[in-house]
């Protein structure tokens, strides 16, 4: 059963998004937990489209910047102008002042940019001039990529990456799907008619509900050990901080949320593992010698480690 409130949002989305509702449960279920999602996909499968949909459905201020080598980290969090009537700075908000931020092929633009998103995604402020501003809340940054050899790609730093509590990936439609997409395009955009469906207070509201459900003393130990493992295996030369593992853990509090439980259960952590960890390993080049990725890896690791049996 999934929570009422949860699925109107879920319903609404699914209206502009077609047939990828794992997707969408994904996102919401980080949005719950107050998390950031990076969306690593081919160009056109629907990744923009995905972030102004919750937006519409959740009532949500929306901003979004295309990033380009040309963007500056002032557009991003804004800069100081002098008023000449005053003699006094003024503030220019920049686009990360929304409740959702868009931030679109994050990984064309320069270092010095990505950078500029660290404090925002981290301490939900900004830093311009010396003055700190925070930043309206909730707050989720919802990051886009074309995958790495794309023409102008340069990867994120893993400082960066470790802010992003998910990584998905939509995919392609399947021919059915596609060709319901196909009739989309004859009349209005399906995103153009969505209606909202909660409120700021409503997120709010279930974001806290979320934070309460209960995590067990051995789900906890569950959790320790599948990141002790990413870093102590063979392959691996960077593995899951600490960070992931708290990540994981708010993740999963609220797919728990939103199945109707109010205790996490060992099928939260598998549903979620390899989207919270993936993007944080930094592999030893002998994985590549050996034909392994960052998944099956996460894979091997993921059945190695054996899970808690919760006596209710």
């Amino acid at each position: 059963m999934v929570q009422p409130q949860a699925l109107s949002i879920i319903n609404e989305v699914r209206k502009a998004i077609v047939g990828k509702d794992t997707i969408i449960c994904k996102v919401l279920m980080a949005m719950l937990a107050k998390g950031h999602i990076l969306l690593e996909d081919n160009p056109g499968v629907g990744k923009t489209t995905l972030a102004l949909a919750f937006s519409k459905a959740m009532g949500l201020s929306y901003t979004r910047v295309q990033f380009t080598p040309e963007v500056m980290p002032t557009d991003v969090v804004g800069y100081s102008v002098l008023n000449s009537a005053t003699g006094e700075l003024e503030y220019r908000p920049g686009a990360v002042m929304a409740n959702l931020f868009l931030a679109d092929e994050i990984n064309r633009t320069s270092a010095k940019t990505q950078s500029a998103l660290l404090e925002a995604m981290e301490e939900g402020q900004v830093t311009v001039d010396g003055v700190t501003r925070k930043l309206p809340q909730p707050y989720t940054v919802i990051a886009t990529q074309n995958p790495l050899g794309s023409a102008g790609t340069q990867p994120l730093p893993e400082s960066q990456l470790d802010r992003f509590m998910l990584r998905l990936s939509i995919g392609y439609p399947t021919p059915d799907q596609e060709v319901q997409i196909l009739k989309q395009t004859e009349g209005q955009r399906p995103v153009d008619c969505l209606h909202r469906t909660s409120s700021l207070e409503d997120l709010r509201k279930m974001q806290e509900e979320a934070a309460q459900v209960h995590v067990a003393d051995d789900l906890y130990r569950y959790v320790q050990k599948l990141c002790t493992a990413t870093r102590e295996h063979r392959l691996v030369r960077l593995g899951a901080s600490p960070r992931a593992g708290g990540a994981l853990v708010r993740a999963c509090r609220a797919s728990a949320w939103m199945a109707g439980r109010d205790y996490v259960i060992p099928a939260d952590v598998g549903l979620l593992f390899y989207n919270v960890m993936e993007h944080r390993l930094v592999l030893d080049p002998q994985a590549r010698l050996n034909d392994r990725d960052a998944h099956s890896v996460l894979e091997e690791i993921f059945h190695d480690v054996p899970a808690p049996k919760l006596i209710g």
